[in-house]
């Protein structure tokens, strides 16, 4: 991002001095805040406090009958999956339940993948020496960190508002090599984007050169609105079976931002050749998940009207976050001209551009007043921001008047980083 033309070196740095001196009255506070993860805060954990005594009277009978106390049931109770069907866009019949986190089901798949194939390949993904993977950028570090771990050929693209860059998408995937493809359709992680209805219907039926192709389709957000406006987005299931590529679409999602984020559920879902490949993989490494969170998950939230309600009053407590920060963002930043920012209407984060070659500098001088931010380049894979611009703002855990403070905090670290390269360039 270019200096405004209008602004004169010495206006520069007068803006510097008035910025400077409100950085070092802030660093006199001595605050400790941490805005690193997107974790949710005790209050919204405590809206989960009735699943605690779930099961209740001794019940712990399924609506068949079954002993949820008991081995078994690897696919998962049909209640639990029914009841978590509209928040994957799947039938009921193919929707996997795990344990509490939906990486672990990713990092399966993956290593499954690579040590059998998948449905459709002809060999391991692991006899190509280093497969492709293409990666939306801004984009979420541990699904970066997975395919570090294993050797992938990570590829970025250009994430937009509408969703990944289809043109260069659609040209990555036309090599055979390249396996998979990350994707987070709603609410993106850390922008907010909201794949465009167009834009799903190309992911389901671009042309690939590998015949075992699959979108690592994670809806981590997809019930997790900051305002009223509940987006729908395109079945991929059904688009890509339309399309002549059933097994193409690998879903996953979680119960983490929605009960408890470490005692909560996890899903795999997919085509019927998907899902019966998952099954056969997992029954080698367990004799059934844990089924008594199931029955409390389904007596908690009992439908999926439930789960929108639950929601609601999660948004209660983090909408209010998310305009404090904004509203930092807004009244130190908006002269500038040299920094821009998301304004999601779901998530859990903010996503910062800030000035070219500024964001390790920012995360620095935030560090100064006693604010820890998400390391500058976590949004790339390896960790290296090509442009060193992008900063991951996570407002959710702190209360409301913690994540104010913090707010005007990292906003004067922007500022005063971007006002600092602005000198030094003129």
């Amino acid at each position: 991002m270019p200096v405004p033309a209008d602004l004169s070196p010495e206006t520069v740095a007068a803006m510097e001095a008035r910025t400077r001196d409100q950085f070092e009255a802030f660093r006199a506070r001595g605050l400790k805040l941490d805005m690193t993860r997107g974790k949710p805060s005790p209050e919204q954990l405590d809206l989960s406090s009735g699943l605690l005594t779930l099961p209740g009277n001794g019940d712990y009978l399924s609506e068949a009958g079954e002993d949820a106390r008991n081995y078994g049931g690897t696919q998962g109770l049909p209640e639990a999956r029914q009841l978590f069907s509209g928040l994957l866009d799947a039938p009921a019949g193919q929707i996997v339940i795990g344990e509490n986190s939906s990486l672990a089901i990713m990092h399966d798949c993956l290593v499954w993948a690579l040590l059998k194939g998948v449905p459709g390949s002809t060999e391991p993904w692991s006899r190509h020496p280093a497969p492709g993977f293409i990666c939306p950028v801004p984009g979420y570090d541990r699904h970066f960190a997975l395919c570090e771990e294993f050797g992938f050929r990570l590829l970025p693209v250009a994430l937009t508002e509408q969703g990944p860059d289809m043109d260069a998408v659609e040209a990555l995937a036309a090599d055979p090599t390249v396996k998979g493809m990350w994707c987070v359709p709603k609410y993106s992680n850390p922008t907010g984007a909201v794949y465009s209805a167009a834009t799903v219907r190309r992911l389901a039926a671009m042309k690939t050169g590998a015949k075992d192709f699959r979108l690592f389709w994670d809806n981590a957000y997809a019930v997790h609105d900051l305002t009223p406006t509940h987006h729908v987005l395109p079945d991929i299931l059904t688009l890509s079976a339309e399309a002549g590529h059933p097994d193409r679409p690998f879903l996953f999602a979680s119960t983490s931002k929605i009960t408890l984020a470490g005692a909560g559920l996890a899903f795999f879902a997919g085509s019927p050749a998907n899902v019966a490949w998952y099954l056969a993989r997992v029954a080698k490494r367990t004799v059934g998940p844990d089924k008594l969170n199931q029955l409390r998950h389904v007596r908690f939230l009992k439908d999926f009207d439930g789960i929108l309600r639950h929601m609601a009053a999660q948004r209660r407590l983090l909408a209010p976050k998310f305009d404090a920060t904004l509203d930092a963002l807004d009244r130190h930043l908006a002269d500038l001209g040299t920094v821009r920012w998301s304004r999601p209407e779901g998530g859990y984060f903010i996503s910062v551009d800030a000035m070219d070659g500024t964001a390790k500098r920012t995360v620095a001088l935030a560090r100064e007043l006693g604010i820890a931010l998400t390391p500058a380049g976590a949004t790339w894979p390896g960790g290296n921001d090509p442009n060193d611009r992008v900063l991951r703002l996570a407002p959710s855990f702190p209360s409301v008047e913690a994540v104010r403070v913090a707010a005007e905090g990292i906003a004067l670290s922007i500022r005063l980083a971007a006002l600092e390269k602005m000198r030094a360039s003129q």
